[in-house]
């Protein structure tokens, strides 16, 4: 009988504080994973070592099974050839080759690197929510706003891998400035940094809010977390903070799901968590905001692979 384990990959999740590397079969079971410090601060050259530590590590726990490849999920833009241009976070990171880099240290096993959102959208689509779907709108609503789009089961990437930046779509031109620099942009709305500080300002007006209570009065504490614990038990203004992010988040995904005629979005990130009220709210906004003709076939889903579905996309880029 053929080893079941013989097409087994390493897939790398690179983060800005945590590398998360792991054994993946075939069939999408994480068959052992680990975690390493990034050390972003310190540079490239650090920061691969650490890659490397996390795959040396992960290598000698595949008892044996012939391993098919090795593929890195990262934040930045990543070009065709495996160059990744500023990662947010990463110190001195301008343009690494990072494909080349790992193909110095492991000679014999094929590399794979794409952009961390990119990856994410891979794994839902290989092993996820967008398995019976081969054409969707990928979100990863979290810190900022990320996304990829899959067409025919596969990522679309654009000329130089920067398709997908759903969440620098303005949808108001004379809208507050985002980190990116352009104004308006759904993230400068919806990201978690933006609505909390957002949230702080509505709070001045409701002192009895329950989300006032989960971080002790203490207005530099809150985050989306405690937004959507706060609307979960209850509490109205919590709840109409996330309804209005989520309407704001789906006038967005109409614009896009509008250009490239796709009927579905499948929506992942710990904001995308907070309970079934927020999808609803940004289904019924994309319905109102796509053309007519698209309505009645849309579709808003929560992505199915939570944490680690930048491990296994990371993993699927060499299946």
């Amino acid at each position: 009988m053929d080893n079941p384990k013989s097409n087994i990959v390493i897939g790398v999740d690179l983060g800005g504080t945590t590398i998360k590397a792991g054994v993946v079969s075939a069939d999408g079971s994480i068959l052992y994973n680990n975690k390493f410090p990034t050390y972003a601060g310190e540079g490239p050259a650090t920061v691969i070592q650490q890659i490397r530590a996390s795959v040396q590590d992960a290598l000698k726990h595949t008892d044996g099974a012939r391993v098919g490849g090795i593929g890195i999920g990262s934040p930045g833009v990543v070009d065709d050839e495996g160059v990744v241009k500023a990662p947010p976070n990463f110190v001195d990171w301008d343009e690494v080759p990072l494909k080349s880099e790992l193909s110095k240290l492991f000679p014999a096993i094929s590399i794979g690197v794409e952009n961390d959102a990119n990856a994410a959208a891979i794994a839902e689509s290989k092993f996820g929510a967008g398995v019976q779907y081969p054409n969707f709108l990928f979100v990863i609503w979290g810190t900022g706003v990320g996304g990829g789009i899959i067409l025919n089961h596969k990522i679309f990437r654009g000329p130089t891998g920067g398709a997908g930046e759903i969440g620098h779509v303005s949808i108001d031109y004379n809208g507050p400035r985002c980190n990116c620099g352009n104004v308006g942009c759904v993230e400068a709305y919806v990201g978690q940094r933006y609505l909390s500080q957002r949230t702080a300002q509505r709070l001045q007006a409701h002192p009895d809010s329950r989300i006032l209570q989960l971080v002790g009065g203490d207005f530099s504490k809150i985050e989306p977390v405690y937004i959507s614990q706060a609307a979960n038990e209850g509490d109205t203004l919590a709840r109409e903070i996330l309804v209005e992010a989520g309407q704001l988040l789906g006038v967005a995904l109409a614009g896009v799901m509008n250009i490239m005629d796709l009927r579905v979005s499948i929506i992942g990130g710990g904001i995308s968590a907070s309970g079934g009220f927020v999808m609803k709210a940004v289904q019924d906004s994309v319905v109102q905001h796509v053309l007519r003709p698209l309505r009645k076939d849309i579709r808003v889903l929560p992505a199915q692979l939570g944490n680690d579905a930048g491990l296994l996309g990371a993993a699927g880029l060499v299946m």
